[in-house]
């Protein structure tokens, strides 16, 4: 599933015209308009994402739906997410992941554990 075949526009579509195109297609597929809900719901999810800039930004460079954890593809399908490579940083510099200096990192579960 394309984001830009579904709202059919170009990868170089502008804002507007991917808002115009979403239009369209949300009364097109309204389901109380007798349209197909999967595919409303389909619009809805490429709108959400080519509509943010941080989120169309990720969606082109790794594919995949941003929008949820855990999917298939792209950058989330692989067990980690954008949060856990900043938190990975965190641990490093000894501070949080925010940028928050002097503030210890949380600590994670079984370091108080020893074992002989």
């Amino acid at each position: 599933m394309n984001y830009y075949d579904i709202l059919g526009v170009t990868k170089d579509a502008s804002t507007e015209d991917i808002k115009k195109a979403y239009r369209k297609k949300a009364i097109e597929h309204h389901p109380d308009k007798g349209g197909d809900e999967s595919k409303f719901r389909e619009a809805a999810e490429a709108y959400e994402t080519l509509s943010d800039d941080g989120k169309r930004r990720e969606y082109d460079t790794f594919g995949g739906n941003p929008n949820r954890r855990g999917n298939n593809g792209g950058f989330h399908g692989h067990g980690f997410s954008m949060e856990d490579i900043f938190s990975r940083f965190g641990d490093v510099f000894g501070r949080n992941p925010y940028g928050n200096y002097g503030q210890k990192a949380p600590q994670r579960r079984g370091n108080d554990l020893r074992v002989s």
